[in-house]
């Protein structure tokens, strides 16, 4: 398995490049909704802690996240995702609108925006409360969705799919998208989740978590013996699967057996909520500025780094990432034991 790397121009010249690139970004979008506060009794009514609440704050999360990613670094984004007819709905639009994000393509649905609510005391959630309805959605409102898909895949440099399987996604949604960004023969990026997790062929990267494509394939994933992975391949029919390892960093599989290693960049740790939407954020961005595979995941693995040294679902800008990298090229060796 081996390492890569990446020099400092080539940084700067695909983050100026990225820059100019519009991302599509397709799938469920969320409204994140962080309570904090103090724990100082436990309830009379039941044995868990009383929070009082000092601070509310809003944040685009899942796919809304990974758009406010690629406007972090300056490129345009069109998101395509399906809202409700609600605050939350409403919230999300006009939090989108402030960091200069079209609304255009989000499709108004019967039911609620999905909402994910973080109580949160002493810096450690305490519990998250979920509001929203998964099924699949059909009829006129996918219809609305394809009309969505195919005008911001027409003029986009990238697609990112971006499935939490709350009822976007459904096989006519992803293969119409499929279908329009390989016409346009731009880089798709995928962040699959389990229900349609066969339907991506023919993606650019396709990047599950480990846990999630060994529970997809049924059977452990051995990257020290690449002599398996053909059959893997033909299965995903994808060009490079990005498996994220957690502290292990990433590993890149190409088509061609090969592995490329892609060390962790996190220098702390302190929440990695958000952390896979920066991740796909910034594949997208350095393909669609013509970078190779390997280029994009060394650029997001150093943005994930950033990511996960800050609270909450959280955006990473271009020179968060190149500070990373000059603090990750110029830390000291660490003897090996």
């Amino acid at each position: 398995m081996r390492r890569q790397q990446l020099s400092r121009d080539r940084l700067i010249e695909l983050l100026d490049e990225a820059s100019r690139c519009r991302v599509a970004v397709l799938g469920d979008a969320m409204l994140d909704v962080y309570l904090r506060g103090d724990v100082e009794r436990i309830s009379p009514e039941a044995p868990v802690p009383v929070v009082r609440v000092r601070e509310k704050r809003h944040a685009l999360g899942g796919a809304g996240n990974v758009a406010q990613n690629v406007r972090a670094v300056g490129a345009a984004c069109d998101l395509i995702a399906a809202i409700g007819d609600d605050v939350a709905g409403r919230q999300l639009c006009s939090m989108l609108e402030a960091i200069g994000a079209p609304v255009a393509s989000l499709v108004t649905v019967d039911r609620p925006t999905t909402t994910k609510t973080r109580i949160v005391a002493r810096s450690q959630q305490v519990v998250r409360v979920d509001e929203e309805e998964d099924g699949d959605l059909s009829g006129v409102e996918v219809d609305r969705l394809l009309t969505a898909i195919h005008r911001a895949v027409g003029d986009a440099s990238a697609l990112v799919i971006e499935d939490y399987n709350k009822g976007v996604l459904v096989p006519r949604v992803i293969e119409a998208a499929m279908q329009a960004a390989r016409a346009r023969r731009i880089p798709i990026v995928v962040d699959p989740k389990y229900r349609n997790f066969f339907l991506y062929r023919g993606a650019t990267v396709f990047k599950p978590n480990r846990r999630e494509l060994e529970a997809a394939l049924g059977a452990a994933v051995d990257l020290e013996h690449p002599e398996a992975l053909p059959a893997t391949f033909e299965r995903l029919g994808v060009d490079n699967l990005l498996l994220t390892l957690g502290e292990r960093g990433m590993a890149l599989v190409s088509a061609g057996g090969g592995i490329a290693r892609v060390p962790t960049a996190a220098r702390e740790v302190y929440d990695v909520v958000g952390a896979g939407d920066t991740v796909t954020a910034y594949l997208a961005l350095v393909l669609g500025a013509g970078g190779s595979a390997i280029e994009a995941a060394i650029v997001a693995n150093y943005a994930a780094g950033v990511e996960v040294g800050k609270l909450g679902a959280a955006t990473v800008s271009a020179a968060e990432v190149i500070d990373a990298f000059d603090a990750h090229v110029l830390a000291p060796a660490v003897p090996s034991i």
